[in-house]
């Protein structure tokens, strides 16, 4: 007896195996992940081995339809399907229908409810669970790096980084990296300090992969001062100094000024708006790189 134990829209392997228990085939027009879960699911209800699952992968043409069926004839199977275009749904369920195979649609009746509830009509675009997974693992991933590299922890992350951002202490660099990243955009921050070069590689970066950030040194003072405080340090007094704060602040305008970078002001401004241009200077930027 003809046993189906892979398929896919490129090739179908074929294999003898006498075993006839039940099997059920799920078809997906993308990975298929979602309908197999649910056929273990199910699955896992009856005693174990009772069924046999075989995912179809990436169909998205009637030819496929057509043979994979024909398959599925020679078993006493159950057709799932994870199918968005109705035209492969279609030709799925004529097909098992003309050779009596049972066919469980499982994801329109989920379609048409959210349909009415949401008013508007699905985009009936296969994989895009998949393409959501991997906006939300570059994410994870952006935001894992964010950690890594703030504030200097890990300088190799520079030439890793799709943005660097540079200012004084506590100029906001650690949020707007943090909100980047979910973004997906993998930022990397580190404070200028006089006593403190640079890395030479921030002079080689593109202008719009590097961001200076500067803040008005009595706000700074303030930001500063609340810090300590929430620290429960009473004895940093340069760290507060007027004078500390203006040495820093010239400091880093001249870095800023060396590097080409572009400098937002940050002062007063929230993270998102402060994140907002930041993004925009990137995105212009690899724009005119392409």
């Amino acid at each position: 007896m003809l046993n189906l134990e892979k398929a896919t829209k490129e090739e179908f392997v074929i294999s003898t195996d006498n075993d006839l228990k039940p099997v059920i085939y799920v078809i997906s027009d993308s990975v298929g992940d979602t309908a197999e879960l649910v056929a273990h699911a199910a699955a896992c209800q009856f005693d174990q081995d009772t069924v046999e699952i075989r995912r179809v992968s990436y169909v998205n043409d009637p030819s496929d339809i057509v043979e994979i069926v024909e398959e599925a004839g020679n078993f006493n199977s159950l057709i799932t399907y994870t199918l968005v275009l109705p035209g492969l749904r279609e030709r799925l369920v004529t097909e098992a229908t003309k050779r009596g195979i049972p066919t469980l649609d499982i994801m329109t009746p989920m379609l048409e409810a959210l349909s009415t509830l949401t008013h508007s009509q699905p985009r009936l675009e296969p994989g895009l669970v998949r393409k959501t997974d991997e906006e939300y693992f570059r994410k994870v991933d952006a935001i894992e790096f964010a950690v890594k590299c703030d504030d200097g922890k890990d300088m190799r992350g520079i030439n890793k980084a799709d943005l660097v951002i540079i200012g004084v202490s506590r100029s906001s660099k650690t949020p707007l990296c943090m909100y980047l990243a979910h973004k997906r955009i993998k930022a990397a921050n580190f404070s200028l300090v006089p006593e403190v070069a640079p890395p030479e590689e921030i002079f080689r970066l593109p202008s719009h992969k590097l961001i200076g950030l500067r803040i008005n040194s009595q706000q700074l003072v303030e930001i500063r001062r609340e810090r300590l405080k929430a620290l429960g340090i009473t004895s940093n007094a340069d760290y507060i100094s007027m004078e500390r704060i203006n040495k820093e602040l010239e400091y880093a305008e001249d870095i800023m000024k060396r590097a080409g970078c572009a400098v937002i002001d940050v002062t007063n401004k929230a993270v998102e708006e402060t994140a907002s241009k930041v993004l925009e200077i990137y995105l212009r930027g690899e724009r005119n790189s392409i």
